[in-house]
Parts: C-alpha cells; sequence; structure tokens
C-alpha cells in the first residue's frame, strides 16, 4: 500500500477529484468517482475498470486496509476531512473515494455471446438514482448484463454508481446506438423481448405459471414520465404489467423493475 499524505485541497495530485471535473456527475476524459468503501472496494475488485488512485480520511482507510493491501501499485491519498470536502465539492463521500478509469464500452455481441437467461435493456432511463437501482437489481438477481438505448443516463455518473453498491462496476453493459433495431440482434441471439408497461395485456404473474417462463428474456423498462417507447412496444414478444390493487396504476421505476427481475428470474 503506498501512502502519500495531501494536506492541500490544491496539491496536483487530485486533479481526479476537483470540484466540477469528474466528481461533478459523469466522467471525464475516461474518468469516474467512486465513493464510499462498498463502491471503493467493488472498483478495487473489478474486472474491466481500474483504479487509478483512492482518497481518503485516516478513519476511513482502517476500514479499507484489508483490500488496499493488494492493490500496492495504486497511491492511497491520504487526508483530512475537511481536505477532502474542500476538494470534492461536497459533503456525500464517507471519507473514502477512488478515480477510476472507465475502459473502453461493452459490446453487445460480448454480452449475448455468454448466453445469459435474463437481460436488462433501459429504454431513455434518464435518471441516475434509477440507472443505479437496476443495476443493483440486475446483480441481485442474477442479470448477466444491461443494454443502454440512446438517452439512458451514464452509468459512470456518480450518483448512479454509489446507487447501485457497485453493481455498476460488476454486472456487464453496452450501448445500442442503433435504436430500437438492435432489439432484432437480441431476438436472434435467443432472447424473448418483454416490455413492462402498465399497458400490458400479460400480467406478470402469469409467466412461470399460467404461462411459461421464456428460456431466455431481455426485459425492456422505460423511464418513470414517458415509459417504454411505443416503436419498442411494437417489437417486444411479450408486453407485462404488475398487477396492482384498483386506483393505482403505477409503482415507481426501481420498485418494479424489482419485482420484475425476482418473477424473470431462473435459479441455477
Amino acid at each position: 500500500m503506498r501512502i502519500e499524505p495531501i494536506e492541500d485541497a490544491g496539491d496536483a495530485r487530485l486533479g481526479d477529484y476537483r470540484a466540477g471535473g469528474a466528481s461533478a456527475g459523469g466522467h471525464r476524459d475516461g474518468v469516474f468517482i467512486a465513493e464510499g468503501r462498498v463502491v471503493v472496494r467493488a472498483l478495487l475488485a473489478a474486472e474491466r475498470f481500474r483504479a487509478r488512485s483512492v482518497l481518503v480520511t485516516p478513519a476511513a482507510l482502517a476500514g479499507l486496509r484489508d483490500a488496499l493491501q493488494t492493490a500496492s501499485e495504486i497511491p492511497v491519498y491520504l487526508a483530512s476531512p475537511a481536505v477532502l470536502r474542500s476538494t470534492v465539492g461536497y459533503r456525500f463521500s464517507r471519507g473514502c473515494l477512488a478515480a477510476g478509469e472507465a475502459g473502453p464500452t461493452g459490446s453487445l455481441e460480448a454480452i449475448v455471446a455468454a448466453r445469459p437467461r435474463l437481460l436488462v435493456v433501459l429504454d431513455r432511463v434518464t435518471d441516475p438514482d434509477n440507472v443505479g437501482a437496476v443495476f443493483r437489481g440486475a446483480r441481485a438477481f442474477g442479470a448477466g448484463g444491461v443494454l443502454l438505448a440512446p438517452g439512458t443516463c451514464d452509468p459512470l455518473y456518480r450518483k448512479a454508481i454509489r446507487v447501485s453498491m457497485g453493481a455498476v462496476l460488476a454486472v456487464p453493459y453496452a450501448e445500442m446506438p442503433a435504436w430500437p433495431g438492435e432489439l432484432g440482434r437480441v431476438r436472434a441471439a435467443g432472447f424473448t423481448i418483454v416490455a413492462l408497461t402498465p399497458r400490458g395485456d400479460v400480467e406478470l404473474g402469469e409467466l412461470g405459471s399460467a404461462r411459461p417462463l421464456p428460456e431466455r428474456v431481455a426485459l425492456v423498462i422505460g423511464s418513470e414520465s414517458t415509459g417504454v417507447g411505443d416503436a419498442v412496444l411494437r417489437a417486444a414478444d411479450l408486453r407485462v404489467r404488475i398487477a396492482m390493487a384498483p386506483g393505482v396504476d403505477s409503482l415507481n421505476l426501481a420498485a418494479a423493475a424489482a419485482i420484475a427481475l425476482h418473477r424473470l428470474r431462473r435459479p441455477g
């Protein structure tokens, strides 16, 4: 572990963390920010991403020593809470941050070639909280990847990574620029396209009971404001809805996604 004390928020070594740079939200020049002990650990363990440095307070360092022992080439910047706050420009860091390198974007081909039983497709989901929550659910329920339609929030947005509890750094994902045409490639790889919508003609609970659960599913989730787009609904093999009590027509995106992923998972 290579510890380097930092006493001044203006230190050039903290450029990746500076307020208004990558720490302001998304990633800049291929650099993103992970915050909190769980997420920093996820970055240190990630295969697709590489940590450039870690910025911690003395109190936070104590809880990360074991993970950092195996990362001797990564500089660990040790700073006071005041220096850390002044550097990053916000208070929610839990005394622990890391700068990561984004690396090359994943590919649709690689994700479907692994033949997972469950994929998630995000259709213009712009809110980082929702993107992070979906990645967390995808990891929890065994989805093999997340595919991103144009207009979807960057998963490496700082808040998305934090809400995902590091799942963004573990679950493969890829962009789908030719949208929605690339759904045809997903279908050709053996996946049933299932769109989650309040207008669905099939209840989600019927899958695996009254109706057989498809062998491989690509679950399409739209934004809370507009839902799955009309062209995508027309292209879907199934349009499913979640049964709810009378007078209730929707759930928030994170809750709906978790319910659907739980129902569509195939244990084992």
